[in-house]
């Protein structure tokens, strides 16, 4: 279903509808309505102490939003909005604390996805939009996961067409005007420090975290998973099993391993970032006993992809 006008009469009335992102495909509703924020909540079974995004349609929104705004939040703004940038800033009065996990900060990014963007200019509100699967499952990078996962707990799903980036958008805040690092993400630590400096690396949480995508456990399949940094020897450790191998760019020839793919035969740590989530809804249908994944390069947007795998695995295996 591609009706922009439909879904903005679903988000109008208080309800909740997936929309596509640049990123990801989030599960959005008004960012001033209690009724939507907590049918976002109750749909995907997620914990109230976990903050969501507030997708914003212009920068000059940000201020409606936020206050106390750096100049390098603006600076940053400038450099990488609309696109898969979010940044933690202190918040504005009308934001509820239900957004913020109770927090005085609120995450807020300006997407890059055209649908949504003409979707968000019908409305005279902010959407918030965490990504529309089930809490700590695997991210939707296609209207057709969304189905999959959310089809029948939600009225609307406005088709975008498939995910150009396939994770989560990058999470900075600031302390002092000084970057922090708070989830890594489609935008590379490299590209933001060419911009804002060195950043500093503060992207994990157990309880309570100070923005989305910090706990240690998420982005998981329902499939046993293995970050492995020596493939041979886990392919070993698991013969006798129906093993799915993710691989950067190569294969492994091995009459063990029941499926493979790798996420880039070009090297590309774009591409393989864009392939990730959707190569992992693929092999979590096929009734296997464990996926391995190798360990990436940990450059670049490989950093984001380790970062994903390893979240995936944490109560499972890492070899």
């Amino acid at each position: 279903m591609n009706n922009i006008e439909q879904a903005a009469e679903f988000l109008k009335q208080e309800d909740v509808v997936a929309i596509p992102t640049e990123t990801v495909y989030g599960l959005a509703g008004s960012a001033y309505s209690e009724k939507a924020i907590k049918k976002i909540f109750e749909v995907k079974n997620r914990p109230f102490y976990n903050p969501l995004i507030v997708h914003i349609k212009s920068i000059d929104d940000l201020a409606k939003i936020a206050t106390n705004i750096p100049p390098l939040a603006y600076k940053l703004a400038d450099a990488f909005w609309p696109g898969p940038l979010t940044m933690v800033l202190d918040k504005q009065d009308c934001i509820s604390d239900l957004v913020t996990g109770g927090k005085s900060t609120v995450a807020v990014r300006l997407p890059g996805h055209p649908v949504t963007l003409e979707l968000l200019n019908q409305l005279d509100f902010p959407l918030v939009a965490p990504s529309a699967n089930p809490f700590n499952y695997l991210s939707p990078t296609s209207a057709h996961h969304v189905e999959e996962q959310l089809g029948d707990k939600i009225p609307y799903i406005l088709d975008g067409g498939n995910c150009e980036k396939g994770v989560e958008s990058t999470i900075i805040g600031f302390k002092n005007n000084t970057p922090i690092l708070f989830r890594l993400g489609a935008l590379s630590m490299e590209d933001i420090e060419e911009v804002a400096g060195e950043l500093t690396v503060l992207n994990t949480s157990k309880n309570t975290p100070d923005a989305p995508g910090m706990l240690l456990k998420h982005y998981s399949p329902t499939t046993k998973f293995c970050l492995s940094d020596n493939i041979e020897q886990s392919i070993e450790q698991y013969r006798n099993k129906r093993i799915g191998l993710i691989t950067f760019n190569s294969t492994v020839n091995s009459t063990s391993v029941f499926y493979q793919i790798a996420l880039s035969n070009k090297n590309d740590l774009k591409e393989a970032a864009s392939n990730l989530f959707s190569t992992l809804h693929n092999l979590d249908k096929m009734n296997l006993d464990v996926i391995i994944a190798e360990r990436f390069p940990d450059n670049g947007l490989g950093k984001t992809i380790n970062d994903r795998l390893q979240r995936a695995a944490s109560d499972s295996t890492i070899l």
